[in-house]
């Protein structure tokens, strides 16, 4: 409802800091749901944490992945999550219950998930050296995308808006676009550098609305194309980028860049330090540069999809810039004056009448006689923030907020299942099927869940021994030394904190007891993925 009375004519980017989002482990990732009302963290230790954006507060953890989680993915609807993490394996997650659907394993490191936009049964898998995959969930089946014979396999891809077409880049500047349905092969342009010298494409993002999209190349230059253009060139085409954008005098290499939710904006995160330029995308001028914490380098920037709100990462905290909000009382009642002091009021002598006996009958014309018509306040009205522009209504199904489980102060011995004396003890069968439904009813727990099935995915000519560059960012030493667990802060924060890791026998078992050998055992447990984390265990 709020949405519609946002300030039409005032400036949607936003223009300050306001606050921090503190993942009790680091952050390395996230990324908004379709509405923006949840957003998916995903952190160095494996567990992906979703925040109800509205009140900022963790409205579930999900123990994901062993190693770092380093891409993820809403579909669209909301109830579902794609996520990947270092150790090369892609796990499809249901938002509400928190278990894993399907997971994938690959050859080599991923550096970008994708739902589609419109179908949620395909996934695009970006892994390093190796072309594009796009898998179906249903059968676990998967299709490798045809790429150009530059014999480059340095890949990047992604859907357009509604996932018609598939644009693929690569390390030669060539851009390749692809029916999503038949891999054919729609259009292609080389995206050059003034002469005929080429530049690597390092990423490929479209906008929520509109046709445009923007590539982010090696030569630190940011160009805007019209997808409709492009598509009208075909093969071998020479489109002009809409818009070019640079930071001319700094030579900034941007880390990552997205469009604002109605496209009209585009930020960039620097590379070198944390800082994020705003550019109006129809001018093309510089309109916001937002300075984080000297010294700290950004991981990933996410745009609020309806709101002028940025979600940015480095050194393992997420950063909320926004715009000032400055009480503006005169809104509400044009002609309201703010008094220094006490003024007496003279009050009228009809005033505060219920009908004022003085007032003469008019005759009901126009908007008077419109007042006794019944106005219907029963049926909603699509939000037209939440529709796309071919839709007339709102998805009905799609998960809007997670439930937030109530915390118990004093829990129950044993709430995992029935007290093991019950089983040894002779109990009437009724008896016990009662106590049992009884436990699992007012404890949630649920039978043993089954393993969820796993894929291992074949591809030809893909080394094996490749590092994410998560794992081996050159320069960033400092914040890699603590890139396998939890931060160092957190040690007397997990003794209040109702978020603390459950500790699993083998992959789903029951959590092991007692605090102290749970902390020892806390951390030992977690994954070993960079060196400094063992000279720090030492």
């Amino acid at each position: 409802m709020n949405l519609e009375l946002l300030e039409s004519f005032g400036q949607n980017y936003p223009e300050e800091a306001d606050g921090t989002l503190d993942c009790i482990s680091m952050a390395l990732t996230c990324t908004f749901n379709r509405w923006g009302t949840l957003l998916a963290v995903g952190c160095n230790d494996g567990r992906i944490v979703i925040w109800d954006f509205l009140t900022r507060g963790i409205a579930k953890i999900i123990s994901a992945h062993i190693h770092p989680v380093c891409s993820l993915c809403w579909s669209r609807d909301g109830h579902k999550l794609v996520s990947a993490s270092t150790d090369n394996i892609v796990s499809q997650w249901d938002v509400l219950s928190g278990d894993c659907d399907q997971r994938f394993r690959f050859p080599s490191p991923i550096l970008k998930v994708q739902y589609h936009p419109r179908d949620q049964n395909k996934v695009l898998v970006c892994p390093m050296k190796s072309a594009p995959v796009m898998l179906t969930l249903s059968d676990s089946k998967h299709v490798v995308l045809p790429v150009d014979d530059d014999s480059d396999l340095n890949v990047v891809a992604s859907f357009d808006r509604r996932g018609e077409y598939i644009y693929t880049g690569n390390a030669k500047g060539k851009i390749l676009v692809l029916k999503t349905d038949s891999q054919d092969l729609v259009a292609s342009f080389r995206v050059t550098t003034g002469t005929s010298n080429t530049t690597a494409i390092k990423s490929i993002e479209f906008a929520r609305k509109g046709s445009c999209f923007l590539i982010n190349t090696a030569d630190r230059i940011i160009r805007v194309y019209d997808g409709r253009e492009i598509l009208t060139c075909g093969r071998d085409g020479e489109p002009e980028p809409m818009q070019k954008l640079q930071d001319l005098v700094n030579r900034t290499p941007w880390k990552k860049c997205c469009f604002s939710g109605d496209g009209e904006y585009i930020v960039a995160g620097s590379a070198r330090q944390h800082a994020l330029y705003i550019w109006e995308k129809s001018i093309g001028n510089l309109v916001k540069i937002l300075h984080g914490t000297r010294g700290e380098l950004l991981l990933d920037v996410a745009w609020h999809p309806v709101r002028p709100i940025i979600a940015s990462i480095s050194s393992g905290v997420v950063s909320i810039w926004a715009q000032n909000q400055v009480e503006n009382w005169s809104a509400f009642a044009p002609d309201f004056k703010e008094l220094d002091e006490n003024v007496e009021y003279e009050e009228r002598e009809s005033e505060f009448d219920i009908e004022d006996e003085d007032k003469s009958e008019p005759e009901q014309t126009g908007a008077d006689a419109a007042e006794d018509e019944e106005v219907d306040v029963t049926s909603v009205d699509p939000i037209a923030a939440f529709c796309s522009s071919d839709e007339e209504l709102e998805d009905s199904k799609a998960l809007l907020y997670l439930p937030i489980a109530p915390e118990v102060e004093d829990p129950e011995e044993n709430p995992y299942g029935p007290p093991p004396d019950a089983v040894q003890t002779s109990l009437m069968d009724e008896g016990a099927g009662s106590e049992k439904k009884r436990q699992s009813s007012t404890d949630g727990s649920q039978p043993p869940k089954k393993k969820p099935k796993t894929t291992n995915i074949e591809l030809q000519g893909v080394p094996n021994d490749e590092v994410h560059p998560l794992l081996g960012v050159k320069g960033d030493g400092k914040s890699k030394k603590k890139q396998a667990g939890r931060p160092k802060g957190s040690k007397g924060k997990e003794k209040d904190s109702p978020f603390k890791p459950k500790l699993y026998k083998g992959d789903r078992g029951l959590p092991l007891e007692g605090s102290t050998k749970g902390k020892v055992q806390a951390e030992l447990s977690q994954p070993l993925t960079a060196g400094g984390a063992i000279s720090e265990l030492l």
